[in-house]
């Protein structure tokens, strides 16, 4: 019996990510909406009424949704992090300088150029582009 109810099945698998959630103080909307709207480019989508009742918002862009929940005693995420993907870094850096965002390049791997930037709350967001 799975939680469900149901009977598990063994051909269960993973199939996408719905998306990601991050935290933010209290009063933070403002500040997520001029970095998340207005710096990356991403639409605010509604919360739920009965979610919106405890703060925070959500944004979508390029496929991916980002959850930002008011956390109390609200720590910033410096190592666990998304990565988003763009499909030209360097315009987006130049987007995002201009916004007086700092970007810092990140270590090679193969396939990727990346780098990471951070929310207004402080949280690492890591940007790569496939090459």
């Amino acid at each position: 019996m799975n939680i469900l109810g149901g009977a598990s099945q063994t051909t269960a698998r993973i199939i996408g990510i719905d998306h990601v959630q991050l935290a933010m103080p209290h009063g933070g909307e403002d500040g997520a909406r001029a970095f998340y709207a207005g710096a990356l480019g991403m639409a605010e989508i509604r919360k739920p009424g009965h979610l919106a009742v405890g703060g925070g918002c959500w944004f979508a862009g390029g496929g991916v949704e980002i959850h930002l929940g008011v956390e109390e005693g609200f720590t910033p995420s410096r190592k666990a992090h998304p990565a988003l993907l763009v499909d030209d870094l360097a315009g987006m850096v130049t987007r995002l300088e201009q916004a007086g965002v700092p970007f810092s390049p990140g270590k090679p791997l193969a396939g990727c150029i990346r780098g990471d930037i951070a929310d207004p709350f402080g949280n690492r967001i890591e940007l790569m582009q496939r090459v």
